[in-house]
């Protein structure tokens, strides 16, 4: 197609297409957030670099672009490729600056003219705004930053090409994305160190990813990747901490995590040997010991191996380490006025539950490796005290259908056991939900928000929040300025969300339908279900329906008493007497299992339990994982799915 030149434009996105399919919603999707963006069209353009697409896609896009004067298609060879796409887009945009986004990803309505206009006001080279995946928050995203620095603001856990470029800095220092592996991180790396202004947006979500499509690669080209991106970090700085920080991080998270975990010890021997290989030649060219300090000491023990040519020994560290997680405990949920306080505590266990311990020698703290290391990990390396110390509980809130997450305040501290010189570590502390501004001052959007928690400092991974034995609250209380209800819940798999603004009365009193309980007399059954707020009225009226699962499906209806509780303090009940009969009839429960609803106002909002009956006319509860219809959590989300977004 025709250029059109546009003068005046202040941004241009540039997308890198290849064979989306004609029906791909995502795609679909895409395409429509880059049309329907706030600022003027005549202000923005969007270039869709097609890499030789064969379905269909070359002439959905040049229909676009028929009528859409912003929108240009460009028509490449194929390549195999998006860094040609994204090459060839940078060389003919016109914007001031130019945002790079993939075809499966989503941009927010505003966030062109967002980013646009904190761009020009902090004059960056580079501006990153807030993304959202399917992974924890990133702490670049704490604030908003008019200056970020690439190491003290974590600007490495942002590697990928999803940023706003100033034009003229990217010609200025000739960046394209070079013809070979990990080419996003080495324009990215380069982009931050030679760029004099890096600035965040964090305060309103830009773009929403999606999960990358790209395979990892083989040994061979991660090995010239890494090279490649060690040479760009040496050509953009000097000898000395920032470079051997970075040299670390990247070596650490695109090398050295490939040595770990089930993956790695279950591939076929000659992609373990390949990758192995290219690994120790890396570490002996270009990683000496000196940085080894600026690694966790399981990976100081992998790279120590590396050096030491121990293959195997690599495969028995990877295996020890299998299943090695953390786990969380809930101690106490309760309210403060109309603040959610979470007490938690979290800690490493291996695979099969157990803690991991640490030894004890003058007074420091001692990693043992689970495989022979004799003169490979001396003292000073082996020592994870100053990792403890810094050690700290983080918990954060992720919203269950659009992926939004934010850290909350926790106060807490590190605890130890000793026994026998051993001694045990964990974190612990309370977490802070306060719906009126837990999204960085602002009041989170209504829905389902699930509740993670990790060990900063001694473990990458995290964790959702296991229902304990113990009975805990589940009341709820009218909160914010806008006295929307919220109530913590927990899933049918046991794990702790909490809802904001339940759609119903029904939906409600379904959030927390897990912790539902039987009690038997005079050949009735009396099903108890927490209610979490019942209103001042009483709330409406209300049955328990129960329908069964297999013989005749037969259903029933019978009438439920809704007793209040003390908001924020204690939970209301909703009661439900039901005959029972081990032969069973039209009017009472018999033998197999039943799957529970509640109605209200003509409308039926399933329950997260089930109830099976014996055939001598006992009740007892499923739990929702085990009854007929697992998943509801889900569904529930999806039924407060009205996502006004800012």
């Amino acid at each position: 197609m025709g250029v059109k030149v546009s003068m005046g434009v202040k941004v241009s996105v540039v997308v890198p297409v290849f064979n989306p399919g004609l029906a791909d919603d995502a795609f679909g999707a895409c395409v429509r957030s880059l049309l329907e963006q706030s600022l003027p069209p005549e202000d923005y353009e969007v270039i869709f670099a097609d890499d030789g697409s064969t379905d269909g896609t070359r002439r959905r896009l040049d229909a676009i672009a028929a009528i859409r004067p912003n929108v240009r298609v460009l028509h490449l060879d194929h390549s195999g490729s998006p860094a040609r796409g994204r090459n060839v887009g940078l060389s003919v945009a016109h914007g001031e600056y130019v945002y790079l986004l993939n075809q499966h990803d989503r941009l927010e309505p505003g966030a062109l003219e967002r980013m646009y206009g904190m761009a020009v006001e902090t004059d960056a080279d580079v501006l990153v705004g807030r993304l959202v995946d399917d992974g924890p928050p990133l702490s670049a995203f704490a604030e908003n930053r008019a200056r970020a620095d690439i190491l003290r603001d974590h600007l490495l856990t942002l590697p990928t090409a999803h940023k706003l470029f100033s034009r003229d800095f990217v010609e200025s220092q000739h960046l394209r994305f070079p013809d070979r592996p990990l080419s996003e991180q080495s324009f990215v790396t380069k982009a931050y160190l030679a760029a004099k202004v890096v600035a965040i947006l964090a305060d309103e979500v830009c773009c929403h990813l999606a999960r990358a499509e790209e395979g990892q690669p083989d040994g061979e080209a991660l090995y010239d990747g890494l090279r490649g991106l060690f040479d760009v970090i040496d050509s953009h700085t000097e000898p000395g901490l920032e470079r051997d920080r970075i040299y670390a991080h990247w070596f650490r998270v695109l090398g050295l995590r490939r040595l770990g975990g089930g993956r790695f010890v279950d591939a076929p021997f000659e992609e373990r040997t390949v990758l192995y290989s290219f690994l120790r030649q890396l570490t002996v060219e270009r990683f000496p010991p000196s940085l080894d300090v600026h690694l966790p000491v399981h990976q100081r023990a992998r790279v120590a191996l590396l050096r030491d040519g121990r293959p195997e020994a690599l495969v028995e560290l990877a295996e020890a380490f299998r299943g090695t997680r953390l786990r969380a405990e809930l101690r106490d949920v309760r309210w403060d006025q109309s603040v959610l306080i979470l007490d938690l505590s979290v800690e490493i266990v291996r695979g099969d539950g157990t803690p991991l311990w640490f030894r004890v020698e003058h007074g420091r703290l001692l990693w043992t490796p689970p495989v022979p290391m004799e003169g490979l990990l001396d003292r000073e390396t082996a020592d994870v005290s100053e990792a403890v110390d810094k050690a700290r509980m983080e918990v954060y809130i992720r919203d269950a259908q659009t992926g939004e997450t934010y850290f909350l305040p926790v106060s807490g501290a590190v605890g130890r056991a000793v026994v026998e010189g051993q001694v045990r570590v964990w974190a612990s502390g309370e977490a802070r939900l306060d719906v009126g501004s837990a999204a960085l001052g602002r009041p989170l959007c209504p829905g389902l928000w699930e509740v993670h928690v990790r060990m900063r400092g001694v473990h990458p991974g995290r964790t959702r929040v296991a229902r304990p034995d113990a009975q805990m609250n589940c009341a709820g209380v009218l909160a914010d300025e806008s006295r929307r209800l919220v109530v913590p819940c927990w899933s049918e798999r046991g794990e702790l969300s909490v809802c904001v603004e339940p759609k119903s009365f029904a939906e409600s009193i379904a959030l927390v339908s897990s912790r539902a309980s039987v009690a038997h007399q005079d050949g009735h059954v009396f099903v108890v279900v927490p209610v979490p707020y019942v209103p001042p009225s009483g709330g409406p009226a209300a049955e328990l329906v129960l329908r069964e699962q297999d013989g005749r499906h037969r259903s029933m209806a019978v009438p439920a008493l809704v007793e209040p509780g003390i908001p924020g303090r204690l939970a209301g009940q909703l009661i439900a007497r039901v005959p029972v009969s081990r032969l069973g009839g039209e009017d009472c429960l018999g033998p197999g299992t039943w799957r529970p609803s509640l109605r209200v106002a003509e409308k039926d909002v399933e329950l997260l339990f089930g109830l099976a009956v014996g055939r001598g006319g006992q009740v007892r509860v499923l739990p929702a994982g085990v009854s007929p219809a697992p998943s509801l959590l889900r569904k529930i989300a999806g039924r407060l799915g009205y996502r006004p977004r800012r």
